[in-house]
């Protein structure tokens, strides 16, 4: 048995265009050929794929069936293609992003929408750690590209461009002595507070401490869970506010300080001696200029 991808091509043309005469023009070729393609091809398989007992030939139970399975073999064909002529062109092969959960899902859904527009052929693995430990995997070349919280001083051998910064809300439970008048700076000091625990150095989390007694919890969802229940204040971003389940029994009180809210600017982050393809360049400068609802940008 050796069938051609002409067969298979004669085969579906025949089948959309409704008549061998009509799959020849759309394809610029003999009827003939087409027929004879056509032919060759239930040879082949052995089964009978057109009845050509009317004015116009109808595809057969079996023809039905093998129609489908068909057009995945010419659909996997192109994207063979399509992925050896983007490797001929330098596109790589795979990407590992690393983006933390302060930056709002709903611009990554656009942006991997266009990319996947833009690199079809690209496999993506798209990871959620937490603050530094997104600029640790990209430093370690586990993560080829990373969006994070911008570090005060960054490791010297990661590149950065800053993003824009998201608004974190102070937030306590219904019932927490900080939900009942207007907090000031001084006031965190003396309850609880209920940080997002990364997997790094214990002195880079400890910079974000501001009360006198920390627990350290790796989810921003469970920490609004902790906050609900009384077991302390944390600082959440809006969109995570918005997304939980729990949302209609957090408190936000109102500040005596930032404007309302506590500013965290966010990076693009990669590494200065890896060199990017084209997947990984566009990556960058499409995040880079992305504007969300949730992302106050620096322009």
């Amino acid at each position: 048995m050796s069938i051609s991808f002409e067969q298979l091509e004669a085969f579906v043309e025949a089948a959309l265009a409704g008549s061998f005469s009509a799959a020849a023009r759309r394809t610029g070729k003999a009827q003939s050929a087409i027929s004879t393609h056509i032919s060759n091809l239930e040879d082949d398989l052995g089964v009978l794929l057109f009845s050509r007992e009317g004015r116009v030939p109808v595809l057969t139970p079996a023809g039905q069936r093998l129609l489908e399975e068909t057009r995945v073999v010419l659909d996997r064909r192109e994207h063979l293609v399509g992925v050896a002529r983007s490797l001929e062109e330098g596109v790589e092969n795979r990407l590992v992003v690393a983006v933390d959960e302060l930056y709002p899902e709903n611009a990554l859904g656009s942006i991997f929408q266009d990319f996947a527009a833009c690199f079809p052929h690209v496999e993506l693995e798209l990871l959620l750690p937490l603050m530094e430990d997104v600029g640790h995997m990209v430093l370690a070349g586990t993560a080829d590209l990373g969006v994070m919280w911008q570090q005060t001083t960054p490791p010297v051998d990661l590149a950065f461009r800053t993003i824009g910064r998201v608004p974190l809300r102070l937030v306590c439970g219904r019932d927490h002595p900080l939900a009942m008048q207007p907090v000031a700076w001084e006031e965190l000091k003396r309850y609880r507070q209920i940080l997002v625990a990364s997997r790094g150095k214990k002195q880079e989390r400890e910079s974000l401490r501001i009360a006198a007694e920390v627990w350290w919890v790796e989810s921003n969802w469970l920490i609004l869970e902790m906050v609900k229940h009384g077991v302390g204040w944390a600082f959440i971003s809006d969109h995570v506010l918005a997304s939980s389940p729990v949302a209609s029994h957090i408190v936000v009180p109102e500040l005596l300080f930032d404007a309302g809210h506590h500013e965290v600017p966010l990076s693009i982050v990669w590494h200065k001696k890896k060199v990017h393809g084209p997947a990984a360049l566009w990556l960058r400068e499409r995040i880079s200029q992305e504007k969300s609802v949730f992302i106050v940008s620096d322009g």
